[in-house]
């Protein structure tokens, strides 16, 4: 009773999201409908997540099919199934590309018909989606000339669709991208390492083993299992001095190839902080207009789902954002002695009158003066400050 009145609650849940989409988007064009069904919008409302939701889904059970594929027992029990599920993703995937090519001029990126399409089409995420379906396509059309079976491993590239739908990918771009230099002057130490590594284990064991350091190009396997401390033990020094040499960089290693691990770990913690941060700051400047907008709360709610932030974590936030806010107005007058207050005094009145008098404020003057926007009071010091 319990799975069926939660399967009532999904199905009634979905219907609330059409209606509110359809609601939402009643005026507008058929492109902008598409937009905002297939990208986060004030009018998507929780039917963009639901498709977003299906094309997730859909991706990992494709990428499950395909493994399960190669399994010849369980191929040839499910080889009817798997090619109908293989059709059914497919076509998903073909008319969700289509909708976000068609789509994208909705930015001002793409804003051109032709050739925004077209930039859009050369990107990395366009380029993602074309992929995980081309290899469906190419075998339909070159199969009884080419043997297309090795198009099977491109499937698996649409576990990269997935990515759209996290910030993760984002964050580790930015880092790394942060630490570029860094990382650059680390790989070119481990690189070194490994060509004299190379270099020393041929020296010391060629003449020991001549068919498996034969030159320094195969030391150099050997050379980067070694240092890695992950020794396969399929080639191994034999000669004393070759074994002292393993030693002695497999401890070198140890450090020299942890570096990377570490810079990389350190600048995706950073960065997420930064991320963060920035929406903390974000938040910030929206509270301090006044009431936060529709807009404003869209843009906070798509930033705090991209960085994977909790309910839990976007309240603690806004409590802390307005706290400190809140701290910030008490703290003009707390601890001042009345000395200090009459000083603070004149230095606003000295920066309102400043302001009053200013060219640019003669735009505003019909404003002030205006009954609708101001009270007597207000009018009263506007008087009193431009005389």
């Amino acid at each position: 009773m319990k799975a069926f009145l939660k399967k009532i609650n999904v199905v009634g849940a979905l219907i609330s999201a059409v209606q509110f989409f359809a609601r939402k988007n009643k005026d507008r064009t058929f492109r902008q409908k598409v937009f905002s069904l297939l990208h986060a919008t004030p009018s998507s409302g929780a039917l963009h997540r639901y498709v977003d939701r299906l094309i997730i889904w859909a991706v990992l059970v494709s990428v499950v099919c395909i493994v399960l594929e190669t399994v010849p027992a369980i191929q040839a029990i499910f080889q009817y199934e798997f090619a109908i599920l293989e059709i059914a993703t497919v076509a998903l995937f073909t008319l969700e590309y289509i909708g976000r090519v068609y789509s994208c001029c909705e930015t001002a990126k793409y804003s051109d018909p032709l050739k925004g399409r077209l930039r859009y089409m050369m990107s990395i995420p366009a380029l993602i989606d074309l992929v995980s379906i081309l290899p469906y396509f190419l075998g339909i059309l070159l199969h009884q000339v080419i043997d297309t079976r090795f198009l099977r491993i491109f499937r698996l590239t649409r576990l990269l669709k997935v990515t759209r739908y996290t910030g993760t990918l984002n964050t580790l771009m930015k880092a790394i991208n942060r630490e570029k230099r860094v990382l650059f002057a680390s790989a070119f130490m481990m690189l070194l390492l490994v060509v004299l590594t190379a270099s020393l284990g041929f020296e010391l064991e060629h003449d020991a083993q001549p068919d498996k350091f034969d030159s320094i190009p195969s030391a150099m396997y050997w050379a980067v299992i070694t240092l890695a401390s992950v020794g396969y033990g399929d080639i191994s020094p034999i000669t004393p001095l070759g074994r002292a040499m393993t030693v002695v960089i497999s401890l070198i290693g140890i450090g020299i190839f942890a570096i990377p691990a570490g810079l990389m770990a350190s600048a995706f913690t950073d960065q997420l902080r930064i991320d963060r941060e920035t929406f903390e700051n974000e938040f910030r400047d929206a509270l301090a207009k006044g009431q936060i907008s529709h807009n404003d709360r869209h843009a906070l709610n798509a930033e705090a789902e991209r960085l994977h932030l909790t309910e839990q974590d976007v309240n603690r936030i806004m409590e802390k954002v307005r706290h400190e806010l809140k701290f910030q107005e008490q703290g003009l007058t707390a601890h001042l002695n009345p000395e200090q207050l009459l000083e603070k005094y004149r230095q606003q009145v000295s920066q309102l009158r400043s302001l009053v008098q200013s060219d640019d404020f003669a735009q505003a003057q019909d404003l002030v003066l205006a009954l609708d926007n101001t009270t007597a009071t207000e009018r009263a010091i506007f008087e009193t400050l431009r005389k």
